[in-house]
């Protein structure tokens, strides 16, 4: 599978990952996460279900508090 992660293309082996496993895979462990795919947000509570798939475009943001 080919997407589009960050702006970048990344080829994965699998034909579906939930956000979870996309996740888990690229490391991503901040615990402020913001996940659109195609543009849509998806919701934490929504990571186990919702699948990227080939030619999606996925944007992983790190929120950041601070002072």
């Amino acid at each position: 599978m080919k997407i589009i992660l960050n702006n970048r293309h990344e080829t994965f082996e699998h034909d579906r990952l939930t956000i979870n496993q996309l996740l888990e895979i690229k490391k991503f462990t901040f615990k402020m996460l913001v996940v659109k795919v195609n543009g849509e947000l998806v919701r934490r509570h929504e990571f186990d279900q919702v699948s990227v798939k080939d030619g999606d475009d996925v944007m992983v943001l790190h929120l950041v508090t601070g002072g």
